[in-house]
């Protein structure tokens, strides 16, 4: 269950105008039934969202109870690059800030129309996320642990389905590769290959290569096969990163290899959302 306190003047005891925000003050703090909001939360977040405008969802750091649960994802949400909170959000992570964390004005809510009132497993927080992003909203983190986000194995998070966030993400990049008259896609293993067969067809005939690091691929054509109407698609070739010219989709798991692959990305000097976009 997701708890949306509405925050006014009366909360801090005085009336207080917030010049970007154009009102008094009229805000949103979420927070999940399950987790427990620190102290200097409301403060933190308060006194941030004064420099922001009316536009803005923030959000904050957080600890894990118990802490070495989904160490992976913790470290991601806890440590992205802020110029990266509105560019990297097309990975399996989803939001890049976790939605009990959330801090906005209402006009917000009020633009986007408040969540998807949908069957379980609605992936709810992503689908507010994108059509805030939609509307030129902004995401910002606080650089403080303001949550003791709780995990447990019956959580609800545990129970949207994976094809349904698939699809979302997908459709999102799709719209963005409008953009592009060619791209190639990192990873010519079972993701890269999935993500080619879930395009559209015009976006799969920009495509000129897959590319990645496994030498028993490299110089081989990946050639896609349809066992509905049993007929193969275009050969697409498939060669070394170091060859891959940009922009690229980078269907790799981060923090996954001991920063192998990290290590490979930067090597290229490439810049995320315009050079390359991370779906993994």
């Amino acid at each position: 269950m997701l708890i949306c306190f509405e925050l006014t003047e009366q909360v801090f005891m005085h009336r207080t105008i917030w010049p970007r925000w154009q009102c008094i003050v009229n805000i949103y703090n979420l927070l999940s039934q399950d987790d427990i909001m620190l102290p200097n939360r409301i403060c933190s977040q308060y006194t941030r969202a004064l420099r922001e405008p009316s536009n803005t969802i923030l959000g904050s750091q957080f600890v894990r109870d118990p802490p070495e649960s989904t160490q992976r994802y913790t470290s991601w949400a806890n440590n992205l690059a802020h110029d990266d909170l509105n560019v990297q959000i097309y990975t399996s992570h989803g939001p890049t800030i976790i939605m009990p964390t959330w801090f906005c004005h209402r006009l917000v809510f009020d633009r986007v129309g408040g969540f998807v009132e949908g069957a379980k497993g609605t992936p709810e927080d992503l689908i507010f996320f994108y059509k805030h992003l939609d509307l030129s909203g902004r995401i910002v983190r606080v650089d403080e642990c303001l949550l003791v986000y709780q995990y447990h194995p019956n959580a609800a998070t545990f129970s949207v389905d994976e094809a349904t966030i698939w699809k979302l993400r997908l459709e999102r990049l799709q719209r963005h590769l409008c953009k592009w008259t060619s791209f190639t896609i990192w990873n010519a293993g079972k993701q890269g290959r999935k993500f080619y067969n879930s395009l559209t067809g015009d976006n799969r005939r920009k495509v000129v290569a897959l590319c990645d690091v496994n030498a028993k691929l490299i110089g081989g054509r990946y050639v896609p096969y349809c066992a509905k109407t049993r007929t193969t698609g275009r050969p697409v070739p498939i060669i070394h990163f170091k060859d891959a010219q940009p922009p690229l989709v980078v269907c790799v798991k981060m923090d996954m290899t001991d920063g192998v692959f990290e290590s490979n990305l930067n090597s290229l000097n490439l810049v995320e959302g315009v050079d390359y976009v991370m779906f993994g």
